[in-house]
């Protein structure tokens, strides 16, 4: 073993000495080549750090089975872990929280499910059942879950698009409801088969600009509220939101509601100004919505105002969720459109509460589990389907009164499910007078806050191709429609993807001065080249979508600097080094496109080198005898290495 070890450096040495670095003594070291690993053991490591990598069976090691078995129940129950520590200290803070949230929750939810084309009832109930269980299997102590805005608007325009909720009430709630039940099943089914980083290709930027997007046509959309217009457009679109609104300016308009919605609208703004000001005050805004909902009824009640156009909530049905199972759409024409709307409200409202769990998880320096959430968000809306709830998830707005109010834990969501099933057991007929005025106020004042101005200006200074997907998504959401914004966001998010994937950047590099460290001319311009040499980085994999167009740019960049010295009469290239620390892998096509590249710098007389190919790389150019045909000798540790066997002369003087 020992004689083959000195017969390979021997053999190493002469190679090099063959080449202009004879001068140099030292030998580079050797780039390790990694054990070759069974295809069994590379496949099942593959898995499991793709879908496995917070590796969630690590505590189940060396336990007995019946300690296995209780940390298989916390593990889909993890109030039974964290219950064993509860105590009256943090009681008081969820108390307090869920109070404060419910005080919130409560008229959002009426309004909200008027987003939906649904009866006020239906709102209250998606507060009351979902949170119950998402307390039980929610890992966040933070979020706040219940029906939101652009959730609501979104089911409601994929709804009325298939069937009438004025003309066909009944049969659009059962849509609702199966609607609710698929998208329950897309949330568990990404959680349980650990899919949930597949959430993550909507970029942020597009999330932005659809939120923004949505934020518009849903304030929009409340004007018919606000301004007390009876005929209104079932379009979401601005242009045709505009054109309703003026063409019933003369005569559809009602001053009565204009001043109510004003006047409150302004109470609201000016209470959530107060709660941003002074984070002490944070209950200000949290219960600003609820009085408005009192004084705006009680002052429609004593003087009689739906009698001079105001309109109002009428009736909203007292007592607990009634049972809906057997609404749902399990067969029939509807099925198919079922589970279509509830897939895109289901990832929809899983991007949303993911977002804000991961917000309030950093806040607090807790962790997430993000697939345990997504079996518990799958999991309540699957039981809110069978009892006339509608699609939920985490607020936003709800959840930043819940952490500020102070809450411990989901206990929190307990809380504010009492106050509710209260509501509905016994408040519910107080609501008879109030005006669709205050609800349309609290929901804009409510969604004015999904516009992330800073967030776009942003994206705008970091990249402004996040930023054309950030307004495209906008744009597309406000001037056409939500499907459509939603459906422009994602394809840009991909388009993106694709780009970065398909046209990877590249770089010359050259030497810093003083140093042994070699780096891109565009960003250090008093790097020196190299004479004689073209050194190239390439800044990604090397797979079967952008091979090519890498061999093609190496050979651009080649081409231009034989030209600029052929300019200047300074000597021909005559070796090709391509740094490789940032190509993770590389796959056949890639090998292919390495092979004709070395074929193409042959013709020219010019010798390919590489410098720092990693493990995964190192073992397929070993496997697909890459390596010979470059020669082992010029393969290199690092560029350094390259160069002072390269170009001697310039390792040493510069």
């Amino acid at each position: 073993m020992e004689g083959r070890s000195e017969e390979w450096f021997e053999t190493k040495e002469m190679d090099i000495r063959s080449m202009p670095s004879s001068r140099h003594a030292s030998l580079p070291y050797r780039v390790g080549v990694p054990p070759k690993q069974n295809f069994w053991t590379e496949f099942s490591s593959t898995v499991k750090e793709t879908f496995f990598s917070d590796d969630p069976l690590h505590s189940f090691k060396d336990q007995s089975r019946s300690r296995k078995f209780v940390l298989g129940v916390q593990a889909v129950f993890p109030i039974l872990e964290w219950g064993k520590r509860y105590n009256l200290t943090k009681f008081k803070g969820d108390l307090i929280a869920g109070l404060t949230i419910a005080s919130l929750c409560i008229p959002q939810d009426i309004g909200y499910s008027k987003l939906a084309n649904l009866s006020p009832q239906y709102g209250l109930y998606s507060s009351f059942v979902p949170p119950l269980v998402y307390a039980l299997m929610g890992s966040s102590r933070d979020i706040a879950i219940g029906p939101v805005a652009v959730v609501s608007l979104l089911l409601g325009t994929l709804l009325q698009n298939e069937i009438d909720p004025i003309k066909h009430p009944f049969e659009y709630r059962r849509l609702a409801f199966t609607a609710t039940f698929f998208a329950g099943i897309t949330q568990a089914t990404l959680g349980i088969l650990r899919l949930g980083f597949l959430i993550d290709f909507l970029s942020h930027a597009a999330v932005v600009g659809f939120m923004g997007g949505a934020a518009i046509t849903i304030a929009l959309q409340q004007l018919k509220g606000f301004l007390g217009i009876k005929n209104f457009t079932k379009k979401t679109d601005i242009i045709s939101v505009m054109q309703s609104i003026f063409s019933s300016a003369s005569h559809g308009w009602n001053w009565p509601t204009i001043v109510i919605a004003a006047a409150f609208l302004v109470f609201l703004l000016v209470a959530k100004y107060i709660g941003k000001k002074k984070k002490k005050l944070f209950w200000v805004p949290a219960i600003a919505p609820l009085v408005s909902v009192v004084l705006s009824t009680y002052f429609v009640y004593i003087t009689h105002a739906e009698k001079k156009g105001v309109q109002i909530v009428k009736h909203i049905e007292k007592g607990i969720n009634p049972p809906s199972v057997s609404e749902i759409y399990f067969t029939g024409d509807y099925l198919l459109k079922g589970v279509k709307i509830g897939l895109v409200a289901g990832i929809i409202a899983l991007t949303e509460a993911v977002a804000i769990g991961r917000t309030f998880a950093g806040m607090k320096d807790y962790q997430i589990d993000g697939n345990k959430e997504m079996v518990a968000l799958g999991a309540m809306n699957i039981a809110g389907s069978m009892t006339s709830c509608y699609v939920a998830t985490g607020s936003f707005s709800r959840s930043a009164v819940n952490y500020m109010a102070g809450c411990q834990t989901a206990i929190s969501n307990i809380v504010m499910s009492v106050v509710v099933f209260l509501t509905l057991q016994f408040f519910t007929p107080l609501f008879e007078y109030t005006p669709n005025a205050i609800l349309s106020s609290i929901i804009i004042s409510a969604v004015i806050g999904l516009i992330d101005y800073d967030a776009a200006v942003l994206i705008w200074k970091i990249d402004k191709f996040d930023f054309i997907a950030c307004m495209g998504a906008f744009f597309g959401v406000v001037f056409a429609s939500v499907e459509i914004g939603l459906l422009i966001a994602v394809s840009i998010s991909f388009a993106k993807l694709l780009l970065q994937v398909t046209r990877p950047r590249t770089a010359i590099l050259g030497k810093i001065p003083r140093t042994n460290v070699y780096r891109n001319i565009q960003q250090y311009p008093e790097a020196s080249k190299v004479p004689g040499v073209v050194i190239v980085r390439v800044d990604s994999a090397i797979y079967f979508s952008n091979s090519n167009y890498i061999k093609e740019r190496i050979l651009r960049w080649l081409t231009a600097e034989e030209e600029q010295l052929t300019a200047a009469g300074l000597p021909k290239i005559q070796f090709l080094i391509i740094e490789m620390s940032p190509v993770t892998d590389i796959d056949t096509s890639g090998i292919h496109a390495v092979e004709e590249l070395l074929r193409s710098l042959q013709k020219r007389d010019v010798e390919l080198v590489l410098a720092n190919p990693g493990p995964v790389v190192m073992d397929k150019v070993h496997a697909s005898n890459l390596a010979s045909l470059i020669g082992e000798e010029k393969i290199f540790l690092t560029v350094a290495d390259a160069i002072q066997t390269c170009s001697p002369k310039f390792a040493e003087v510069v």
